[in-house]
C-alpha cells in the first residue's frame, strides 16, 4: 500500500486530495494545524503547523522511518487577497514567505529519507500561475511573490535531491471552488484534484527527467516560470 503524507487536509484541496488517495487505497496522513480540525474518514489524522519548526520535528519522530510515496505540501497562506499594497502590513508579508516557502522546504528537508525509502519519491508543491514571471499580474504581491519564492527554493531542491531517485513537481490547481477561490472560480475541486493527480501518480524514479524540478497546470501543461 503506497502512502501519502498531505498538509493542509482539513478543508479545501488538501481534503479533496486526502479523500481521493484514500478511496484510491492509500494509506492517507492528513496533516492539519488543529487538532480538532476534521479530515476525511479513513485516513491518518496528524498535527502539524507548518510554520513551526518544533512542530515538524514531532511529526518527524511520529513518522520515524516509515516510507512516504508522496509528500504533497499543499498548506498555505493568501493574506493579501483584494488587499492594495498601501494596506498590505509588513507581518502579512513576512508571515506569506514563512507558510508559503520556508515551511515546505522545511518539511521536505525534514522528510527527505522518508521520501527516498519509498517506491515513488514524489514530493509535490501546490503553487499558482500566479507566482509565474511570464504570467506576471496586478495586486496580490505578498502570495504571488511568496510562491515565486517557493517555486525558485524547489528547483533549488530538486538538484539536490536528485541523487536520490526524487521527483519535486510544483502545480498550479487552477482557479478552484473552494474557501480560498471563492463561487466565482472556473473549476470545482474534483476536476482540480483528479487532474493534478494524473501528474504526480505519473512521476516516480524512472521519470525524473520529465518530471523533477517542473511546474505543472492541474491538466498536466507545462507553466512558463
Amino acid at each position: 500500500m503506497p502512502t501519502i503524507l498531505i498538509t493542509g487536509a482539513n478543508r479545501g484541496i488538501g481534503q479533496a486530495l486526502a479523500t481521493s488517495y484514500q478511496a484510491a487505497g492509500w494509506k492517507v496522513y492528513a496533516a492539519r494545524r488543529y487538532g480538532g480540525a476534521v479530515v476525511p474518514e479513513g485516513t491518518h489524522p496528524v498535527r502539524l503547523d507548518v510554520g513551526d519548526e518544533h512542530s515538524i520535528k514531532a511529526l518527524k519522530d511520529q513518522l520515524g522511518d516509515e516510507p512516504i510515496d508522496v509528500l504533497w505540501n499543499n498548506a498555505g497562506v493568501f493574506l493579501d487577497k483584494g488587499k492594495d499594497l498601501a494596506k498590505l502590513p509588513d507581518e502579512d508579508w513576512l508571515e506569506s514567505f514563512r507558510v508559503n516557502c520556508v515551511a515546505p522546504i522545511r518539511l521536505a528537508e525534514m522528510l527527505i529519507d522518508n521520501v527516498a525509502a519509498s517506491d515513488r519519491r514524489v514530493m509535490a508543491f501546490t503553487s499558482t500561475k500566479m507566482a509565474s514571471l511570464a504570467r506576471y499580474g496586478q495586486g496580490s504581491i505578498a502570495y504571488r511573490s511568496s510562491k515565486t519564492a517557493l517555486n525558485m527554493a524547489v528547483r533549488c531542491l530538486s538538484h539536490d535531491v536528485a541523487p536520490r531517485g526524487i521527483s519535486c513537481i510544483m502545480l498550479h490547481p487552477g482557479w478552484v471552488k473552494t474557501d480560498m477561490g471563492g463561487e466565482a472560480a472556473d473549476i470545482d475541486v474534483e476536476t482540480s484534484v483528479s487532474g493534478m493527480r494524473k501528474t504526480v501518480d505519473q512521476a516516480g524514479p524512472g521519470q525524473q527527467a520529465d518530471y523533477n524540478g517542473r511546474f505543472f497546470d492541474y491538466d498536466g501543461s507545462a507553466i512558463d516560470w
